[in-house]
C-alpha cells in the first residue's frame, strides 16, 4: 500500500501543520494502515471518548436502507402500466414464488402479505388450535408469539443460549408434552438455531417444525437454505429485512399437500386453480393474506442485489467479530457448527460489564457508543415476561380452553433465566451498517476500544 505514514512523511507533516493537527490529519489521510488494520495514530482528542470531549470515532453516516434504483422503479412502473395490481390478475407474485423457491431449493413457495401472515398461514395449514402447545424461544419478535395466541394455542418458551442468541436446544426435550403440536425455532438475526438437535427432538415425537426464518434469507444449515429443513419455513420481507418490499412474506415447503393447504388458507379458502367467479372452497379456515403485484415485482428487483449484499455483510461481520473479540468484555454472537452461512440481519454481541471495570452499565456503554457515531440498540426484552400475557391467559377464551392448573403453573413453567441475562447484556447493530467499506468496521472497533480504555471515567460522567 502506498502509505504516507512513513516516519519521514509523518515528520514532514508535523513540521508543516503542527504536531496536534498533523497527528489527526495523517491518521485520517491514510485512514487505516492496510485493509483490516487498526488506525495507525490517534491524536489526544481522537483517543478520548466523545462523551468526555474527544472527537467521535465516526462522523459520517452508515449506508442507508433500502438500496434501490432503476430496476425497482421499472418494476413498479411495469405493474402500474399493466393495470393488474392484485394476485391472480398479474404474474409478478407467481414469478417471485417460482424464483424464491428456486433460490431456497424448496419445491413450493406461497407469497403472503407479511412474515406474520406466513407464520399464521403455516399454522393454519397444520391445523394448530385451542388446546395445543407450541414451543418458541423467548428472544424473538412478538409476531412469533402472536400467531400462537391468534390460534388460542398455549405458548411454551424454551430458554436461550446466550452464546448464540438462539433457542437452547439442550432444554427442548424437557419442554415437550403430549400436547405439543409444533416447534418454532427462530433463526434470530440471520444466525441459525441448532437444527440438528431441534429436528431430532421433534422427530422423536412426530412434531412438525415451523422454521421462523423471517430474519434469515440465504442463511444455511449444513449447506441447505434455512426454511427447507423443517415442515415449513417462513420469511418476512418487511422494510427492515435483508430482502425488502416494504411488507411481504413467504412460506416454503417440500410437502405438496401442505403447500395447497397454505395457499387455500391465505386465499380465503379458495383453491389454487379457481378462477373468475367460479367459487370453490377447501380447508377448515382461511383469511386474506395475499401479496400484491407491487410487492412481487419489487422483490424480483431486490433479489438481484441480495447475494452481493449478503457477501459484503458476511465479510464485514466476520472481520468485525475478529477485531471485537480482542476487546475484553465484548462477546460477538457465536454460530453452531452446522451453520454454514449466517445472513447477518443483525450484528449482535454481549456487553460484559465486569470486563469494563464494573462501573459502566450497558446503557452507559450504548450512550458512549452512539456518541462516537455508532448507533446501537439493546434488542429484545424477555417475551415470556410481557405483561399482556397475563391478561391473555386470564381471558375468557383461555379459561374456557385450559384447566386452571395449567394456567396457574404457566409462569413457573416458562421461566427463562439465561434469556433474562441475555436481555441485560445484548447490543445490536443493524445490517445496513455492514454494507460499507472495511474502514467502517475499523471505526466501530476504534469506538469500542476508546470506551473500554476510558470506562471508569465514562461511568462517572
Amino acid at each position: 500500500m502506498n502509505n504516507d505514514l512513513s516516519r519521514r512523511g509523518f515528520v514532514k507533516g508535523v513540521a508543516a501543520a503542527g504536531a496536534g493537527t498533523a497527528v489527526a490529519r495523517y491518521a485520517r489521510v491514510a485512514g487505516w494502515m492496510a485493509a483490516g488494520a487498526a488506525p495507525a495514530v490517534l491524536s489526544a482528542a481522537e483517543a478520548k471518548p466523545a462523551l468526555l470531549g474527544g472527537t467521535p470515532a465516526r462522523r459520517g453516516a452508515f449506508p442507508a436502507w433500502p438500496v434501490y434504483g432503476a430496476p425497482e422503479e421499472e418494476a413498479l412502473r411495469g405493474v402500474l402500466r399493466s393495470g393488474a395490481w392484485f394476485r391472480g390478475a398479474g404474474k409478478k407474485v407467481a414469478e417471485f414464488e417460482a424464483a424464491y423457491a428456486k433460490l431456497t431449493g424448496a419445491r413450493h413457495c406461497i407469497a403472503t402479505a407479511n412474515g406474520t401472515s406466513a407464520l399464521f398461514g403455516a399454522m393454519g395449514a397444520l391445523e394448530i388450535g385451542p388446546g395445543d402447545e407450541v414451543v418458541l424461544p423467548p428472544y424473538t419478535f412478538i409476531a412469533t408469539l402472536n400467531v400462537i395466541l391468534l390460534n388460542y394455542a398455549l405458548p411454551v418458551f424454551v430458554d436461550s443460549d446466550p452464546a448464540t442468541f438462539q433457542l437452547d436446544a439442550t432444554k427442548l426435550d424437557a419442554a415437550l408434552t403430549e400436547r405439543t403440536t409444533a416447534i418454532i425455532p427462530v433463526h434470530l438475526g440471520g444466525n441459525v438455531a441448532d437444527l440438528d438437535a431441534i429436528l431430532a427432538a421433534a422427530g422423536k415425537r412426530g412434531v412438525p417444525v415451523i422454521e421462523d426464518a423471517c430474519q434469515a434469507p440465504l442463511a444455511e444449515w449444513r449447506g441447505r437454505k434455512v426454511g427447507t429443513l423443517g415442515r415449513t419455513g417462513c420469511f418476512s420481507f418487511q422494510a427492515s429485512k435483508n430482502l425488502n418490499s416494504g411488507e411481504g412474506g413467504a412460506v416454503i415447503t417440500d410437502d405438496d399437500e401442505l403447500a395447497e393447504k397454505v395457499y387455500a388458507f391465505h386465499n380465503n379458502n379458495r383453491a389454487r386453480k379457481v378462477s373468475g367467479y367460479n367459487f370453490s372452497y377447501r380447508g377448515t379456515r382461511g383469511a386474506n393474506l395475499r401479496l400484491a403485484e407491487w410487492q412481487g415485482a419489487m422483490l424480483l428487483a431486490q433479489m438481484t442485489r441480495l447475494e452481493q449484499q449478503s457477501k459484503v455483510r458476511e465479510q464485514n461481520a466476520q472481520y468485525l467479530s475478529s477485531r471485537l473479540r480482542e476487546i475484553p468484555g465484548i462477546l460477538p454472537a457465536q454460530s453452531y457448527a452446522g451453520c454454514t452461512r449466517n445472513a447477518y440481519h443483525l450484528y449482535m454481541f454481549r456487553f460484559d460489564r465486569e470486563k469494563f471495570g464494573g462501573g459502566l452499565t450497558r446503557a452507559g456503554f450504548m450512550k458512549a457508543l452512539s456518541a462516537e457515531g455508532v448507533p446501537c440498540s439493546s434488542g429484545y426484552t424477555p417475551l415470556n415476561k410481557e405483561g399482556f400475557l397475563k391478561e391473555v391467559l386470564a381471558s375468557k377464551a383461555y379459561r374456557r380452553i385450559y384447566p386452571a392448573a395449567v394456567l396457574n403453573e404457566w409462569e413457573e413453567r416458562n421461566r427463562c433465566p439465561a434469556n433474562d441475562r441475555l436481555c441485560e447484556e445484548a447490543v445490536w447493530l443493524t445490517h445496513p451498517m455492514l454494507l460499507g467499506p472495511r474502514s467502517d468496521m475499523d471505526e466501530i472497533v476504534a469506538a469500542v476500544r476508546k470506551i473500554h480504555t476510558h470506562a471508569a471515567q465514562l461511568a462517572k460522567a
